[in-house]
């Protein structure tokens, strides 16, 4: 059955408000504070008949928290589609109007889709991706599919001329691990055309662009260019972008090619460790510890204290690239609802993660990535709710080994009193948080067999209490040097834990 035209789902887009309202003599050079007003507005969206919906709920003293989430999952939720259309269940993941999803920004809309109860969508969209990847286009994908099951016309004209930037490959590498932490499905560790797509990444697209940890800095802009090059073409330019920066066409390498590189190398070791393959599984370990040196040890600014963004046309490093501060070279490893170490917000900055998550002021509240990753914020960053993932290898090591844990930090700060969100699928259960302050944290086991959580507090407590009574604590320092104390415990299938500091 045809879907209906964009026009017909009642969201009318930035460029066509704007178009509108500069025809009329409404929209001048100082009227952008206005727009961002009216754009805020036409975003807003209603729930309408047979509109998919999702379980996910929050509660809150906080009204304005309650009202950014439920426009949110609204807003998200009229972006998803799962009605016969060729290409499958699939939510829009691109600018709005193309009725498509590009790899960049399903690999960031992913989590907040799980969260909404799209794990079906993330499956089928990620498995599109891996099987359009080929030696022809020198083991890139479509950079953007659309709802027949086409690449988008805007970005590919054929295998020889199309629109790719690379850190594509290495996000969809990490983001089908991060789906298989979050969902336990199998087919993200055993389905061939996925198998597929994270063997040839690491090895022939790494090769095939001169991202080896050997050639990586002294790379060519330009490779894999078919045919004479004429820079009057969209294509040629453009097909093997070194990183997300679509604007500068004279740099080398970007920051986020590398920090993706890292972080699909660590996917990788970790799927191999699922799949028993320890050897392979140590060498991409080794080889991301290495991308990781070469950023803390060449990338680093001492002088500035940050990153640097790219490796210009010379091949020298500048700018900033707005991840990581300080003398510790601290860096959001731990991004997108995954840990490798206790890594949450810190606690002084708390209120101002909540004020950016709760603010709903700027002028792009129609492009679906802010509606889906608002909801995957809400969930990790204010209700703190991270998964860490262990390693089946060490069950034989480990008495009380489990693949998945549950860890929670309160990021409500001292502007929201509670919150509660309920009804959100961790693998094949579903459950409820509730925070109280930052001092208590009540977890039910809404559906589902038994699972892990530690619930961290700040600070350093000896005992901590678990419905009412004193546990010893464990104490350990995140990324940063902030102390956290926790406890693990087994929430059973309808089961209800408490944990708090006693100190209200």
């Amino acid at each position: 059955m045809p879907k209906e035209p964009i026009a017909d789902r009642k969201i009318l887009t930035r460029r066509e408000l704007g178009r509108m309202l500069t025809a009329i003599g409404l929209l001048g050079p100082a009227s952008h504070s206005i727009f961002a007003q009216l754009v805020t507005g036409a975003s807003k969206v209603k729930a309408g008949a047979g509109q998919l919906q999702s379980k996910l709920e929050i509660a809150s003293s906080n009204a304005k928290l309650v009202e950014v989430f439920e426009w949110a999952r609204t807003q998200a939720m009229a972006y998803t589609f799962d009605q016969n259309d060729p290409v499958g269940p699939w939510y829009e993941a691109v600018e709005p109007g193309r009725e498509a999803f590009c790899i960049r920004d399903t690999c960031h809309q992913a989590l907040g889709a799980h969260m909404l109860g799209l794990a079906r969508c993330n499956l089928n969209m990620l498995r599109r991706f891996a099987e359009h990847l080929s030696d022809s286009k020198d083991w890139c994908s479509y950079w953007e599919i659309d709802r027949f099951n086409r690449p988008a016309p805007v970005d590919y004209k054929d295998d020889a001329e199309f629109w790719y930037n690379l850190p594509s490959n290495f996000d969809l590498v990490d983001c089908c691990y991060r789906m298989y932490v979050w969902t336990g499905d199998p087919a993200y560790i055993e389905d061939p055309m996925l198998l597929n797509l994270y063997d040839r990444t690491v090895n022939d697209y790494v090769e095939r662009w001169g991202l080896d940890i050997d050639h990586i800095m002294t790379r060519p802009r330009l490779l894999n260019v078919r045919g004479i090059f004429d820079a009057k073409k969209k294509f040629p330019k453009n097909r093997g972008i070194p990183g997300y920066n679509e604007g500068d066409h004279s740099y080398i390498l970007g920051f986020d090619v590398l920090a993706s590189q890292r972080a699909a190398y660590l996917a990788y070791a970790h799927i191999q460790q699922v799949r028993q393959n320890a050897t392979l599984a140590a060498t991409f370990l080794g080889k991301a510890a290495a991308v990781e040196k070469l950023l803390r040890e060449t990338w680093w600014n001492k002088t500035d204290q940050c990153f640097y963004a790219r490796l210009n046309k010379d091949h020298q490093l500048e700018g900033r690239s707005g991840r990581g501060s300080g003398t510790t070279q601290t860096l959001d490893w731990n991004a997108e609802g995954i840990s490798d170490t206790p890594g949450f917000p810190r606690a002084d900055d708390t209120n101002a993660v909540a004020a950016r998550l709760l603010d709903l002021s700027h002028a792009r509240l129609e492009y679906p990535e802010i509606s889906f990753t608002r909801v995957g914020d809400i969930v990790s960053d204010i209700m703190g709710v991270n998964l860490q993932f262990t390693s089946p290898l060490l069950s034989s090591v480990e008495g009380n080994w489990v693949e998945v844990t549950v860890k929670t930090l309160s990021g409500l700060g001292s502007t929201i009193d509670w919150a509660e969100i309920r009804n959100l699928p961790i693998r094949a259960c579903e459950v409820s948080i509730r925070h109280d302050g930052n001092s208590r944290t009540t977890f039910t086991n809404q559906r589902g067999p038994a699972l892990i959580w530690r619930a961290f507090f700040d600070g350093r407590h000896q005992s901590l209490l678990v419905n009412g009574q004193p546990v010893k604590a464990a104490v350990e320092a995140d990324d940063r040097g902030r102390s956290l104390s926790s406890v693990r415990v087994t929430v059973g299938a309808g089961g209800t834990v408490s944990v708090e500091t006693g100190k209200g």
